[in-house]
């Protein structure tokens, strides 16, 4: 009887381990993951709007690479800014990203240069700038038609005031 019940505690204990080592769903498997300092920024449109995006950080290489990946959502007014120095060309993708994103490519003088809307999730096809950029603002798939942001838009940061 002793050794039967040592044998079930053994099962369990080795059910618990792999559990852990796996995690019980997406959360539990990121532990490691970069965190992201928090801002605001403010979008000025074309046509006169005042667009305010509490934001997330990525300035460094681990937070670039990983980014929104494994995400569920992201509020209305949320996003995250990739931040780039120097000013280069930047191409991105989808790999593990569960949301569909708007991405705002914005010249070092906080001007939106170019968006690639409704990104598709989990896709490795590559979106690039296609010119050097300072930084790349991702934000709900559809919100950049929603709202009307467009090229030529303006992004108020600290980011965009700094010196090269």
């Amino acid at each position: 009887m002793n050794s039967r019940f040592g044998h079930m505690r053994g099962v369990l204990f080795a059910l618990v381990l792999g559990w852990l080592a796996v995690g019980a769903g997406p959360a539990e498997a990121q532990q490691g993951l970069a965190t992201f300092e928090r801002d605001g920024l403010i979008l000025h449109t074309a046509e006169g709007a005042e667009l305010a995006f509490d934001i997330e950080l990525a300035a460094s290489p681990q937070q670039q690479s990983q980014g929104l990946m494994y995400r569920q959502n992201l509020a209305a007014d949320a996003g995250m800014l990739f931040l780039y120095r120097p000013a280069r060309e930047v191409s991105m993708w989808m790999k593990n990203t569960l949301i569909p994103l708007d991405m705002l490519f914005i010249a070092e003088d906080g001007i939106v240069v170019k968006i690639a809307e409704r990104t598709v999730p989990l896709s490795l096809t590559t979106i690039s700038s296609g010119e050097r950029v300072r930084a790349v603002l991702e934000i709900n798939g559809g919100m950049a038609s929603r709202l009307g942001i467009r090229p030529g838009d303006r992004v108020v940061h600290p980011a965009f005031e700094e010196q090269p």
